[in-house]
């Protein structure tokens, strides 16, 4: 079955099926349900065509989501690597843009994986 062009897994609850939107967490699909009135313990496979159009014009309708809201994101970033914000200057690093620490986490982000323990640690220059 496809919402909003995304295929929604048959076997799962129409809850947790909803989240496979991108856009649409858990209480979100939870209040698309009770606006349109559907049982949240419903498997997805259950839906009538009537409900499946409910859904899809409530989502229409009421929310931002797939595509559309990618799309947002990404100019959200890119005015942010314009306007060399602190932000932006991170998302064009690669590195965390929201305070985390990078001295023990991030690792990967930075290429320096380590294998053990304390191996792969940066040589530092003598001088």
């Amino acid at each position: 079955m496809r919402i909003t062009g995304v295929n929604i897994p048959d076997a799962k609850r129409v809850v947790v099926a909803l989240t496979y939107i991108h856009g649409i967490g858990e209480s979100r699909a939870v209040k698309i349900l009770t606006k349109t009135k559907i049982d949240e313990d419903k498997k997805a496979k259950d839906l009538t065509k009537d409900e499946v159009n409910k859904i899809q014009t409530t989502i229409k309708d009421d929310y931002i989501t797939e595509g559309e809201l990618r799309q947002i994101i990404r100019t959200n970033i890119t005015n942010l690597k314009d306007s060399k914000a602190y932000r932006g200057t991170r998302h064009e690093r690669g590195l965390p843009a929201r305070g985390q620490r990078t001295k023990s986490n991030s690792r990967t982000v930075r290429g320096n994986t380590r294998k053990t323990a304390g191996s792969g640690k940066r040589k530092v220059e003598l001088k």
